[in-house]
């Protein structure tokens, strides 16, 4: 991404790094001291039981063999080290009431989605225990809940975040302005009802997103 979760965390103290494969740049813009390694994370490599702790946010749907990847993130983890990891939930209200239209299943970009359960035993499988683990991502759920809404309206989907990222609808397309219109009209009216229910979701357990947090074994 752009980096700004390694910023927050080196403003609290901590000497990270990060890894990403669509940056050009070395360093995070105007922080000399987070580096950024251009590198996916199938081919990044690192000294063996040399990280304190690895976020993993929205990484693991991305990747053809994530047990395989996970695998290689035990190694580089000091026992009793932490990883995070964040994914879409396959077992949300969100995703059953989108089906295909369902915001977070962004194929072909997201190769996989994970259940709690199968998130759960996919970090077992790896070598890790698993600590904790919750089913609410604020900024990210209630968002995707919301979008996921929308998409059942419109005749294309995922028209809100689309206009977000200035990814403007061409000109003279009617179905483009009919989505557009939708959108600025149902928007409104559906903020509220998404944040409701993707609250009373992550409550019973089958909100948007899943954030486990497992640790590396100790010898």
């Amino acid at each position: 991404g752009d980096g700004r979760l390694l910023v927050a965390l080196a403003r609290r103290g901590y000497a990270v790094s990060g890894a990403e494969p669509y940056r050009a740049a070395s360093v995070v813009a105007g922080r000399p001291d987070v580096p950024v390694l251009r590198s996916t994370l199938e081919d990044l490599t690192l000294p063996h039981r040399s990280q304190d702790a690895i976020i993993l946010w929205h990484v693991l749907e991305h990747l053809p063999d994530p047990e395989a990847a996970l695998r290689r993130v035990l190694a580089w983890t000091v026992p009793g080290g932490t990883v995070v990891v964040a994914v879409p939930n396959a077992a949300s209200v969100q995703a059953r009431m989108g089906g295909d239209r369902w915001f977070q299943q962004d194929v072909p970009r997201h190769l996989l989605h994970f259940t709690p359960r199968g998130l759960t035993e996919l970090l077992q499988r790896a070598g890790f225990e698993i600590r904790r683990s919750r089913q609410l991502v604020l900024d990210q759920s209630l968002f995707a809940m919301w979008q996921t809404l929308l998409n059942r309206l419109t005749r294309e989907p995922n028209v809100a975040f689309a206009l977000v990222r200035r990814q403007l609808p061409q000109p003279g397309r009617a179905v483009a302005a009919y989505d557009v219109a939708i959108t600025a009209v149902a928007g409104l009216a559906l903020l509220v009802p998404a944040v409701i229910m993707e609250l009373a979701a992550a409550a019973r357990g089958a909100g948007g997103s899943i954030v486990a947090e497992a640790v590396a074994p100790r010898e």
